[in-house]
């Protein structure tokens, strides 16, 4: 990131200018991996594959193992809510930080409840913020109806669902396939796969992503689904932290390479990127403010 991106997000943050995206390293040290998670349901269900990394994979299998995928999901959220003490947070952990800004609208695809938790108790009760799930398996079912956030109303989706909500989650490759393909179908009927707040925010607004990865099919399959009907001079430019990806030490000067590739293919989608952890954005978000 230039001097002038950084400006940019601060003046942004602000004045409330800006929609969180949060993904899984948004919340690391506090809950596992979602490498960490597949080994752990890995061992659990006796997984007989080689690739006990892949989260949705192995929850495919352990959903199979089972006998009954809403059971596995509420095997999962009880684990993951008794990992680690959830109060013991630092001070550049992202929730926290951005619970301090005047924003109306904080997108997930994480499934614990900390956004909500920062919320309330960094305002000291002021802030009485809504949660809301994408009801994503039904295509036909009738959206709840969710009035315009506000500063002290804040809204919280849930993209892949929420671990006080079991079935909601968007857990085994079966659910990515639904998620996906249900996404594809409302968009081609001209439906909104969104509530209004929810797509108003993420086509109008600019982005902050926290954690998640660009390279990730589903969030792609979501953000150029949106993008591609917006005007150029509509768009908004956003703002993605990303770790480098794992690089091939085969070949010279690789981790330049990769880095002029992300930094020249995301700007095509109006997306500046800084390169390092969460940690190393909010610490350095923090002695910018």
């Amino acid at each position: 990131m230039r001097e002038p991106d950084w400006e940019r997000l601060i003046r942004q943050l602000s004045r409330g200018d800006c929609t969180p995206l949060l993904g899984a390293g948004a919340c690391f040290g506090r809950l596992p991996t979602g490498s960490q998670l597949a080994q752990h349901f890995a061992e659990r269900y006796e997984y007989p594959f080689a690739d006990t990394h892949d989260l949705a994979r192995v929850m495919q299998y352990a959903a199979w193992a089972s006998g009954d995928p809403v059971e596995l999901k509420h095997e999962v959220c009880t684990y993951l809510q008794e990992y680690l003490p959830t109060d013991d947070v630092c001070d550049t952990d992202p929730h926290t930080i951005l619970a301090n800004f005047p924003i109306k609208t904080y997108l997930t695809t994480n499934y614990d409840d900390f956004m909500m938790r920062a919320l309330q108790q960094e305002s000291g009760g002021r802030k009485q913020p809504v949660s809301q799930v994408c009801t994503w398996w039904d295509v036909g079912e009738k959206k709840p109806y969710l009035e315009q956030p506000t500063e002290d109303e804040p809204l919280i989706y849930h993209l892949h669902g929420r671990w006080n909500d079991p079935r909601s989650l968007v857990l085994t490759e079966d659910d990515y396939l639904t998620y996906l393909g249900n996404l594809v179908e409302m968009s081609a009927s001209a439906e909104s796969p969104l509530p209004s707040p929810v797509l108003n925010t993420m086509t109008v607004s600019p982005l902050l992503f926290v954690g998640y990865s660009l390279r990730d099919w589903n969030f792609r399959v979501l953000f150029y689904g949106l993008l591609k009907g917006m005007p150029a001079n509509m768009r908004r430019r956003h703002v993605s932290v990303q770790l480098m990806p794992d690089l091939n030490t085969s070949v010279a000067d690789a981790a330049n390479k990769a880095r002029e590739y992300l930094q020249r293919y995301l700007d095509g989608w109006n997306i500046t990127i800084f390169i390092g952890s969460t940690e190393e954005f909010f610490e350095e978000l923090r002695s910018r403010m």
